[in-house]
């Protein structure tokens, strides 16, 4: 009997330190492992996604690059899926409320994990939270997607090329504009040839050194008035460098103002005339009188009329002018012929 009560208790000590021991393999593969550390150093949050393109519990969960936890769980919601995830207590400051959770990849063509963005803005979530979740950046998939759809669309261009619409498809199908097209290359081709060989006034300016020089003698002229313009030389250059004439060209645009406001106003004559519809009225009805005197003496009405149209009266006039004047000229010469008074006295 003594024997066998040794043996057992041998046996339970060796179970007891294997126990031990697979316990302590089984801590130093968690913490080895990169889990995030025991279940009582972690915390959960939970996150939602319409696709979770292929996660699994057990992914790797991320923040700013650094593994933190793991995803424990996944159950649907409605048509969405809840994620559940194992973080690390110590990146509870850095998990906040405007922290957003995103799938990602360990590589370009590995399994999807889950992204969480750092801030330190917000307040820090705690045990059992939502973390809303963004779309990803950069998804294979997106891009598989987004080269399909330009696949597409090139296959819809190409469609409308052959079909001969648009311009470039004109450009491959229609003859007239490839016809239009090869006399515009030829005409183009024929323009050159010109030029090289110094024909018309581009050409001889490329080709003759007398044009170049006239030309360059031009800008050289034109250089040196634009150089005394703003040296102040000259009616231009003064015009622009001058402050005195500058002074009086504003002076006289001032008095210029005033004399047109004074001509706005019926303070003057000038103005009344501008302004009152008598006296223009007045002036009217006196110029139309004027034209009347001047038609009926044109017409040969009243004495002034018929001194300008009738010869006869004008030689009379003329001749009883010339006796007034002899007749004077003998009254001169011999007063006492044409003045004889006698004075008598009883």
């Amino acid at each position: 009997m003594p024997r066998t009560r040794s043996l057992a208790w041998s046996e339970l000590k060796i179970g007891i330190l294997a126990v031990a021991a697979l316990v302590l393999a089984a801590m130093l593969i968690v913490a080895v492992g990169g889990a995030g550390g025991f279940f009582w150093q972690q915390y959960t949050l939970r996150t939602r996604f319409h696709d979770v393109a292929g996660l699994k519990a057990g992914a790797v969960v991320r923040v700013a690059g650094v593994e933190v936890g793991k995803v424990d769980d996944l159950q649907f919601a409605g048509s969405e899926v809840d994620v559940f995830l194992k973080v690390n207590n110590d990146m509870q400051s850095r998990i906040t409320t405007d922290s957003r959770a995103s799938i990602g990849s360990l590589s370009l063509l590995g399994e999807p994990i889950i992204d969480i963005s750092p801030s330190a803005q917000g307040t820090p979530l705690k045990d059992g939270d939502f973390i809303p979740s963004k779309p990803a950046a950069g998804q294979l998939s997106d891009v598989a997607a987004g080269a399909t759809q330009s696949l597409e669309q090139i296959n819809a261009l190409l469609k409308e090329v052959r079909a001969g619409r648009g311009t470039v498809g004109k450009l491959f199908s229609d003859d007239a504009l490839y016809k239009e097209i090869t006399q515009f290359v030829a005409a183009a081709e024929g323009v050159a040839a010109s030029l090289r060989d110094g024909r018309g006034t581009l050409g001889q300016l490329i080709k003759d050194p007398a044009a170049y020089n006239r030309l360059n003698a031009s800008l050289a002229g034109l250089q040196e008035i634009t150089g005394r313009i703003n040296r102040g030389e000259g009616s231009l250059g003064k015009l622009l460098q001058d402050e005195t004439l500058a002074k009086s060209l504003t002076s006289a645009a001032g008095n210029f103002d005033k004399v047109t406001s004074r001509l706005n106003t019926n303070d003057n004559t000038l103005g009344k005339l501008l302004t009152e519809k008598e006296l223009y009225d007045r002036i009217n009805a006196l110029s139309g009188r004027i034209d009347k005197l001047v038609e009926g003496l044109q017409g040969g009405e009243g004495t002034a009329g018929q001194l300008l149209h009738d010869k006869q009266l004008y030689e009379n006039m003329n001749a009883a002018a010339s006796e007034l004047r002899a007749l004077i000229g003998d009254i001169r010469k011999d007063p006492k012929k044409y003045l004889n008074v006698r004075v008598s006295i009883f």
